[in-house]
């Protein structure tokens, strides 16, 4: 009778063990970003290119106060916008919402991410101004900012237009292009997520384009 009661013991355990395995599977593959369609992508705002586009030269600065070029775009993937440290409203809702995504990135995904903010307004937003401003949403996001024109320069190679209010005063405004430019680990220009920005919108799309690149 003990040995009934042991071989049943047995039994419901690994029928329990099992079922537990499948719980797990289920849930770990429910928690892995899904793979999107183009069309699905497109619904969400995010536009890709099917030949990413190379983006040629350029010499800025970092809020840190090191170089920030072409080469700085390299071995990751950067979601970078033009914005401004005295932006009213745009830029520093972005920029929580970028920080809010980042958090519930999935780890691997995170460390080979990096966010960039690059000044439409260098004559306010020296690296010092950028190094006050930037930290204020996440430690890790970079502030870039630099000669006027090549600014302009690079803007352009992204479609994206800024031009500083008329009239103003010293509290001048600076209306700029609103769309978050994605670029892939060869610093070439991928896509780009159009506004308006939610977390859910720019973690679904990021996730899903930087797990089907290279397949």
């Amino acid at each position: 009778m003990n040995q009934q009661k042991r071989n049943i013991t047995l039994t419901v355990a690994a029928v329990c063990g099992f079922i537990a395995i499948l719980v797990g599977l289920f849930t770990y593959t429910m928690m892995q970003p899904r793979i999107l369609s183009v069309k699905e992508l497109v619904g969400l705002g995010v536009i890709t290119y099917q030949e990413p586009k190379a983006i040629n030269d350029f010499e800025l600065v970092a809020h840190t106060g090191t170089p920030f070029t072409k080469e700085s775009l390299k071995g990751q993937w950067t979601l970078l916008f033009f914005g401004f440290s005295s932006c009213p409203g745009f830029c520093p809702a972005t920029l929580a919402i970028l920080n809010a995504m980042d958090a519930q990135l999935e780890p691997e995904i995170k460390e080979q991410t990096q966010v960039v903010m690059v000044s439409v307004d260098p004559a306010r937003d020296t690296p010092e101004a950028l190094a006050a401003y930037m930290p204020k949403f996440n430690q890790a996001f970079v502030g870039v900012t630099g000669d006027f024109l090549t600014i302009k320069r690079l803007s352009n190679q992204f479609h994206i237009g800024f031009q500083k209010e008329a009239g103003a005063d010293e509290n001048y405004n600076v209306d700029h292009g609103e769309q978050i430019v994605l670029i892939d680990p060869n610093g070439d220009y991928y896509g780009f997520f159009k506004p308006p920005f939610t977390i859910g919108q720019l973690k679904t799309g990021y996730q899903s384009i930087v797990k089907s690149y290279g397949r």
